[in-house]
C-alpha cells in the first residue's frame, strides 16, 4: 500500500478550500496546504479539516507548487489546486492506485464548472491533467501561469477514471479580470522566448481562437456560456498580442 500526500497551494481560498479538503477525506493519508499569507479564513478552514498548514511568500505558481511537493511526507503525491475536488469515481480510482506498484504517474480528466454550469465543450473537456505522481520522478514546469507536471524520461504513466472537478469562475467579470492578467503574463513569457508579434495577429489569431472553440470544439453546445467562454478566449488572445506589440524589446 502506497501512502498519499495531497498538496495544495492557497491564497484567500475560503470559498473553495473546504470543498477540496472534504473530497480528500479517506483518500489522502496526509494533506499539506502551502499558503501565501491569506487574509481570509483559509487557515482556519484548513485546520478544521486537519490539514498541515504551511506558509511561504508567493513567487510564482511553478515555484510554489514545487515547494509544496517538497513539503510532503510521502513520495506518492496528489497535487491539487484549491478550487478543485475529486468526484466519487476519481476517489475510487486513486484508492485503487494506492494498492498498485510500478507506475510513476496518473492522469485524469478535469471537468470545469463555469458560473454554475458544467462545461463539456469549448475545448475545456476532457481537460487531461497529470496530478498523481511519484515526486522523485516529476516536477512542475512550463511557464507561469500555465504550469504543468513534467515527468522524468523513462517514467510510466496511465490514465484513470473519474473527474477532477474544477470550480473556476463564479462570475463572468471575474473571468475577464483574470484573463487580462494571464494575457500580460503570457505576453511577457513570449517576449522572453524571443517571439515577436505582428499587427495581423490582432485579427487572425483571436478569430482563429474563437472559431476553434465555438465551432470545431462545439462550444455552441454549452449554450450562452459557451459563447461567453469562446469570446473571452478570443479576447485573451487579442490582449496577449496587443501587449506583446507594445512591450519594450530587451
Amino acid at each position: 500500500m502506497r501512502l498519499v500526500s495531497a498538496v495544495i497551494i492557497t491564497y484567500n481560498e475560503e470559498r473553495n478550500i473546504g470543498r477540496c479538503l472534504e473530497s480528500l477525506q479517506g483518500v489522502a493519508d496526509e494533506v499539506v496546504v502551502l499558503d501565501s499569507f491569506s487574509k481570509d479564513r483559509t487557515e482556519a478552514i484548513c485546520k478544521e479539516w486537519g490539514a498541515r498548514f504551511e506558509q511561504h511568500a508567493f513567487d510564482g505558481h511553478i515555484e510554489q507548487k514545487n515547494r509544496a511537493l517538497r513539503l510532503a511526507t510521502h513520495d506518492f503525491v496528489l497535487s491539487l489546486d484549491a478550487d478543485e475536488a475529486l468526484d466519487d469515481t476519481l476517489r475510487q480510482s486513486i484508492l485503487h492506485c494506492k494498492t498498485q506498484d510500478g507506475l510513476d504517474g496518473y492522469s485524469m480528466n478535469r471537468l470545469t464548472n463555469y458560473c454554475g454550469q458544467w462545461i463539456r465543450h469549448c475545448g475545456w473537456y476532457p481537460d487531461r491533467k497529470l496530478r498523481l505522481l511519484d515526486r522523485r520522478k516529476a516536477h512542475w514546469g512550463g511557464r507561469n501561469p500555465h504550469d504543468k507536471i513534467m515527468m522524468a524520461e523513462g517514467t510510466n504513466t496511465a490514465h484513470i477514471a473519474g473527474d477532477l472537478l474544477h470550480f473556476s469562475y463564479y462570475t463572468v467579470e471575474e473571468h475577464v479580470s483574470r484573463t487580462r492578467k494571464y494575457a500580460e503574463l503570457s505576453a511577457r513569457a513570449m517576449l522572453s522566448d524571443g517571439k515577436k508579434g505582428h499587427y495581423y495577429n490582432l485579427i487572425i489569431n483571436p478569430l482563429s481562437k474563437f472559431i476553434k472553440g465555438y465551432f470545431i470544439k462545439m462550444g455552441f453546445l454549452d449554450g450562452k456560456l459557451g459563447w461567453t467562454i469562446c469570446k473571452i478566449s478570443a479576447l485573451e488572445t487579442y490582449w496577449r498580442y496587443q501587449i506583446l506589440l507594445h512591450l519594450p524589446k530587451p
